[in-house]
């Protein structure tokens, strides 16, 4: 067994190293997986440049999601078999050839299934779906705005908004990536390098005007945001990709222009307005509502098999090319999910 530890914070190219890894047995709510392929995710590039509170102390094994087929199970896991195929969210650990991995976390994909899709449906689809059916619940022809709509949690928005017959718009950072948007069904794509969206949409719709926002940005975007919000607006974050830029060195001003960036803000502006600022973390809800996780995760999979949605994958990389992928992903000139494969 093998696994990619994050060794030290900073550039990518010295940050990993490949070495053995000693699993123990699953507990007794756990499944041990053998992985075929990981994803990537903005947490993990968060993790490396040492912006995530969340992650273990180092040398640690970093990772979200992973797809493969179950070799051992613990005594309390009723309905999953040794030798199914599935999808997992994992709490840290994925990037290994093995991982354990709580049941709850853990959803049957069919034999002939993507493996880059199935990863993609574990975590940028399940927290999509979170954000919108349960902390947002959209409704039809409400006016949505979400920002860095071409990645994976993006992409996977778009496709559930689309699916309840929201208007949307949607932010990115070249024409190649508003052409993907279109493609997707984004009624407004925004070029952020070249718009200012909060002056695009005033322009077209007036303040208070957006009924649900999806920010994984962070900083002034959501304060302006906030400043679109309609009465009964609602504005999910999910990230803060702001405080990463494109430098591999940790930065406290740039740390500190994304805090005070926020702005500040009073429960009475909220209630006045009948609004709501709401935060998503799926590894929050793993830990304290995993039967929640179960249903999202068991959805995403469900509405892929009905062809109901449909994960685009951005670039597939080998395990022996995790450094030139994470700068990929940290440089945004990725489109839906990234995937390394073993």
């Amino acid at each position: 067994m093998k696994a990619y530890y994050l060794i030290k914070n900073g550039s990518s190219k010295t940050a990993f190293e490949l070495k053995d890894l000693h699993l123990n047995e699953p507990k007794d709510d756990e499944v041990t997986i053998e992985t075929e392929v990981f994803g990537l995710n903005f947490a993990d590039v968060m993790a490396r440049l040492g912006y995530y509170k969340a992650c273990p102390p180092l040398p640690a094994v970093i990772g979200y999601d992973v797809v493969g087929r179950i070799i051992n199970k613990g005594k309390n896991v009723k309905n999953l078999e040794i030798g199914q195929r599935v999808t997992a969210l994992t709490r840290f650990g994925g990037y290994a050839t093995h991982v354990n991995t709580n049941q709850s976390g853990v959803v049957l994909i069919k034999e002939d299934t993507d493996a880059g899709i199935a990863t993609a449906l574990a975590t940028q689809y399940s927290t999509a779906y979170f954000a919108a059916e349960y902390s947002m619940n959209l409704q039809k022809n409400e006016h949505v705005l979400i920002q860095a709509a071409a990645g994976g949690v993006g992409t996977a928005l778009v496709q559930l908004a689309k699916r309840k017959g929201c208007i949307i718009y949607g932010t990115a950072g070249s024409e190649e990536k508003l052409e993907y948007l279109k493609k997707q069904g984004v009624d407004f794509p925004i070029n952020y390098r070249k718009q200012d969206f909060y002056e695009y949409i005033k322009a077209e719709r007036g303040e208070m005007s957006i009924d649900a926002i999806f920010d994984s940005i962070g900083g002034n975007y959501v304060k302006k945001g906030l400043k679109l919000l309609a009465p009964g607006g609602r504005l999910a974050m999910y990230g803060a990709a702001q405080i990463a830029g494109n430098s591999d060195n940790k930065s406290i001003v740039r740390q500190l222009k994304t805090l005070f960036g926020f702005g500040k803000y009073r429960p009475t502006q909220f209630f006045a307005n009948s609004q709501a600022l709401i935060g998503v973390n799926m590894l929050q809800i793993a830990d304290y509502k995993p039967y929640i996780l179960k249903k999202c995760m068991t959805a995403v999979v469900d509405l892929y098999n009905n062809k109901e949605i449909n994960p685009t994958i951005g670039k597939t990389f080998k395990a022996s090319e995790l450094a030139e992928a994470h700068d990929f992903l940290q440089k945004r000139k990725s489109i839906g999910k990234i995937v390394i494969q073993w």
